[in-house]
């Protein structure tokens, strides 16, 4: 099933956001991979969570029986990024499943109920085997 434009949008923020926090909490882990993400980041890194799982839905969600860190059991730097790389994988995937390269060689997402296009970048994996 082909995606709204309103869950295109979501996508795009969402994948923007976890890659963002990926890369924050990845320097961290370099410095001191067994230290707790404080409060304050992980506040932000539960809303990106919560987000993301509505968007991925039960088909894409990377764990099944993991929603969102526990703030009373502060987790570790690695664990964080442990997680959210294992979110940005599955995001990816959820791209990747509703795109289509146009004749043209362009790549653009499947809209649900709408003419309009929507360009996007090749499938990350495609991209590697260059």
């Amino acid at each position: 099933m082909a995606l709204t434009f309103e869950q295109i949008e979501k996508l795009e923020k969402i994948s923007g956001q976890m890659d963002g926090l990926h890369k924050e909490i990845t320097t961290l882990v370099k410095k001191s991979p067994n230290d707790g993400l404080n409060k304050f980041k992980l506040k932000f890194v539960n809303a990106v969570l919560a987000e993301a799982n509505d968007i991925l839905e039960s088909t894409h969600r990377p764990l099944a029986d993991f929603d969102q860190f526990d703030a009373d059991d502060v987790p570790t730097t690695s664990d964080v990024a442990f997680i959210l790389g294992q979110y940005i994988e599955e995001l990816e995937r959820k791209r990747a499943d509703n795109i289509k390269r146009e004749p043209s060689g362009v790549w653009i997402y499947r809209i649900e109920g709408s003419s309009v296009t929507v360009r996007t970048a090749p499938p990350k994996k495609i991209q590697e085997k260059k």
